[in-house]
Formats: structure tokens, sequence, C-alpha cells
């Protein structure tokens, strides 16, 4: 008699351009207090209220299903991205209805001025919980919803915030060459160093290095914390692998991959059009 039964879940679309430690901690926290046996995300191919992305949807489809790959009760889902338009988060919405039992849909804290403007917005208030996920800088007016929880993330920390409190990060050059020396003295190879500033990014600087394989990339990350902990840098997150390593330092990110993952997910070349964005753009 049961077998009608729709699985309870929750939606958290959104660009992921790229997906980052962000949006781990809103999946991450919504598992934890939300009552669901799903949380789906979803890709958009373009986001409606913007022109374009930095990478492209297959990309940014591949990205989100290695970093949230951890999580058992989580899934990817192409349906956004395998429709090749912008989508309505209502269409999208009806779609998964067919499905499941859509419980809540997760946004950001920075949607909530302009939400009432998404499309079938009355109707999209009428079905289900919406989940706001903190952000810094942002208000919780929630008076245009119906019925909504808060998630409180602590991960969003604005790295502009640390800068200004850190004198560290007052000389960003000398931190990436310190970096990359302990890098290369370690093995590390194919080091580059991508400048971000003035993109909408989530780090000002990123590094990308190839490990040798095996331990090696797990090598290479104790010690950039062993050489740079004791000179004041701040690891706000790591993600670790033998595959690939992120590490979160703010205004700096930095990623130690193998050589198969590298040339698998093609990382600088998203990171290599980004950064020429910046002068295109100037």
């Amino acid at each position: 008699m049961f077998k009608d039964r729709k699985e309870s879940v929750a939606l958290f679309g959104g660009s992921f351009d790229p997906p980052h430690f962000g949006h781990k901690a809103i999946v991450k926290e919504a598992l934890r207090v939300l009552d669901i046996e799903r949380l789906i995300i979803i890709p958009t191919f373009l986001n409606p209220f913007k022109l374009g992305s930095h990478a492209s949807p297959v990309k940014r489809l591949s990205m989100s299903k290695e970093i949230f790959k951890e999580f058992q009760k989580v899934t990817i889902d192409s349906y956004e991205v395998d429709r090749k338009e912008a989508t309505q988060t209502a269409n999208t919405l009806k779609y998964f209805q067919q499905i499941h039992s859509v419980k809540y849909i997760i946004i950001g804290a920075d949607n909530l001025g302009t939400i009432d403007k998404w499309y079938n917005f009355k109707w999209l208030n009428s079905q289900i919980t919406w989940v706001i996920a903190t952000r810094g800088g942002y208000g919780l007016d929630t008076s245009k919803l119906r019925d909504f929880k808060i998630l409180k993330v602590e991960a969003d920390i604005s790295s502009t915030e640390i800068r200004k409190g850190n004198k560290i990060y007052m000389n960003l050059n000398k931190r990436i060459d310190r970096i990359v020396t302990i890098l290369d003295e370690k093995k590390a190879e194919e080091i580059e160093v991508f400048d971000l500033k003035d993109i909408d990014y989530i780090s000002e600087r990123v590094v990308l290095a190839t490990s040798l394989g095996g331990k090696h990339s797990l090598s290479l990350s104790e010690h950039l914390k062993d050489k740079l902990k004791p000179l004041g840098e701040e690891f706000l997150h790591i993600d670790e692998s033998e595959d690939w390593v992120v590490i979160d330092m703010g205004d700096i990110l930095v990623h130690i991959m193998s050589s198969d993952y590298r040339q698998k997910y093609s990382l600088e070349e998203f990171l290599t059009e980004l950064s020429s964005r910046k002068f295109n753009e100037a």
C-alpha cells in the first residue's frame, strides 16, 4: 500500500558557478535540520535573472556532482541543464511535484529583496516552505513569505571583512609567492596562479597545482598548513581526498589535484576564461 508514496524532498537550485564551500555548508545544515528524505540540487542552465555564466552548464553540473558526492541523501539533477534554456523556479517545482513530495525550496537571504518578482510567485509561495540560508550583509525580511524556516549557516564568512581585520591580507602577492614556493619545494607540478580580483568570484586568487598522485595531495596540504599557520594564515575550510584537495584561505583558494582529475575537470580552462574577462571588460 506504500507503492505510491512520494519521497519527501527539498529543492536547492542555483547557478553553482562554481559550487563552493558556502553551498556545502548550506547542504550540511539543511540535511541536519529539515525533515526530508532527500535534498535535490538543481544547477541552472541559465539563471533567469542573469545574462550568462562563467562556466558552461555541463561543467557546473559536473563540478556539482564532484563537490557534493559525499552526501548520501543528496542528488544532483540535470533537469534544468537538459532543458537548455532558462527555467523558472515555478516550472521546476511543478516538474518535481510529479515525482516527489516537495516540502521546501532553499534560497539565500540575498534573494529575499526581489523574491516577489519571481515568475508565478503567488502560486509558488502557496506550495512550499521557504528555507532561507543566512548570508553576511543581507537582512531577513520574510514579510512576503507565507511560511519559512531560517537556516543559520556559519560558513558564510565575508572574505572582505577578514581582510579588513587582519594585516596579513595586505600583501597578497607575497603570500601567493610563499604558497607557490612551498608547493614547488614539495614536488608539486604545473603550478598556476589566476588573478580574479574585480571578478565576481569567491576569491581574489586561485592557485592550481598537480600532485604526484596517491597521498601526495594530502602531504602538500599538510605542508602548507605547517608552514603558513605559524605566519598567521587562516585556513577557513579544507576538503581533502587523494585526488583533489581544496583549501579556502578567504581571498586565496588552493586546488591540489591529481593529474587524472586535473585533466578530467579542466579547471584551468574555466579559470583562464574567467580571468580573461577581467581584461576584456576593463
